[in-house]
């Protein structure tokens, strides 16, 4: 085998995974029979900051229809949580999750760091270390306890590109679809030739556990039968419907990430925060649906870099704020209610007089999950500088 021709492999190689070198005979394992489900997070992250007023309303702040003469949402019209808060009505969908115990909301979460630049903000909550532009590593890529002979889709990221959450010394992948998981090159025929005749003992294994992943993936994404659960047609619903699909399989999922962009609602808010938020619910609800039972070992966590304004602006939309709302769903949580201190809308209340305050660091709901995941972890490891506070959502363990 010459060089270039090796060249060539291990960088189509690359396409497929990240770092694949587990020893032989993973596939076995992940596949075979009697294989044990494991826990699975998902970390949903809503690009674009997402106005967590709107989407859990507090219609019991007297503040709140004040602030926003226009896009304030009626006590009537929303979908009633608790006497004080409400989903929007675009969230309605959740409403069997919440009254099922298994969704609950945790408001006035946030980031300690003051920058209302997207670009910055979401690295700190992807990075887990607001303030801090030189972690090279993401949260949830430190949250995974390393393991030499793990399944190569363990942890996934949907998309082009790995997420920043997912970056680290830990193995991750990137993927568009199940079906685009593979060596994009038309020689793979050529390929599996090589790397069985090769004597080149690394090179035969990274090739062996490639084609092996390649190859579980396509029959899985053969094997994919009718769930009678309808997707959104959108980036998140088709995402959610590809984890779904690895989560059933068994083969070996632990993390996964997705991400939805659109949510910088400057203006005409109300239209646009309406599709948003019906596609939030619609595939979150599907998710749910599809997988069943088997909610029982999965978590899913979302969250937005910031939130919004809790005055609207004169182009009827809200501009860069401070503190938010993220969502947990899953079999262990212990939903229908909105965790969380609430600081008030007044305005001595809010942060810096414009923005809703936050009173949850997005670290400690994030510690929750991961303790949860894991069933303990160092948390100063994958929060550093944080002393971690989990938030306590979960019920017991049994």
């Amino acid at each position: 085998m010459t060089t270039n021709t090796r060249r060539a492999f291990v960088r189509n190689a690359a396409l497929t995974a990240f770092g694949i070198g587990a020893a032989p005979g993973w596939l076995a394992r992940a596949a075979g029979a009697g294989a044990k489900s494991k826990r699975v997070l998902v970390a949903i992250f809503q690009r674009g900051a997402m106005d967590g007023l709107s989407a859990v309303i507090p219609f019991g702040e007297k503040r709140y229809a004040e602030l926003r003469p226009t896009l304030a949402v009626a006590r009537d019209a929303a979908v009633d949580l608790d006497g004080f808060f409400g989903l929007n009505p675009a969230l309605k969908p959740l409403q069997p999750l919440w009254a099922s115990k298994q969704l609950a909301a945790i408001h006035a979460t946030g980031s300690p760091d003051p920058t209302r630049s997207h670009f910055d903000a979401q690295d700190f909550m992807e990075s887990g270390t607001p303030g801090r532009k030189a972690t090279r590593d993401g949260w949830l890529n430190r949250a995974i306890a390393p393991q030499p002979n793990a399944s190569p889709i363990r942890a996934i990221s949907m998309g082009g590109t790995l997420a920043r959450s997912l970056r680290g010394t830990n193995r991750a992948v990137a993927v568009n679809t199940i079906a685009g998981f593979k060596v994009r090159d038309n020689a793979q025929a050529d390929f599996m030739s090589m790397y069985s005749q090769s004597t080149d003992t690394v090179l035969q294994g990274t090739g062996k556990d490639t084609f092996e992943a390649v190859k579980l993936l396509a029959s899985i994404n053969k094997a994919q039968a009718a769930s009678g659960v309808t997707y959104p047609g959108s980036r998140l619903g088709q995402s959610l419907q590809q984890i779904a699909t690895l989560i059933k399989a068994d083969a070996g999922l632990e993390v996964a990430f997705a991400d939805t962009t659109g949510w910088d609602t400057h203006i005409n808010q109300a239209p646009a925060l309406q599709g948003l938020l019906t596609d939030f619910a619609e595939s979150l609800a599907a998710f749910h649906t599809d997988l069943g039972a088997r909610m029982a070992d999965v978590t899913v966590v979302s969250m937005s870099e910031f939130g919004r304004t809790a005055k609207e602006n004169g182009n009827r939309g809200t501009d860069h704020g401070h503190a938010n709302v993220m969502f947990a769903l899953g079999g262990d949580v212990a939903g229908a209610k909105v965790y969380g201190k609430w600081p008030g809308l007044e305005a001595e209340q809010l942060y810096q007089q414009r923005d809703l305050a936050v009173t949850t660091d997005f670290r400690d709901v994030l510690a929750a999950v991961v303790q949860h995941h894991t069933g303990g972890a160092d948390l100063a490891k994958i929060f550093p500088g944080h002393a971690a506070q989990p938030l306590h959502f979960f019920r017991p363990m049994q």
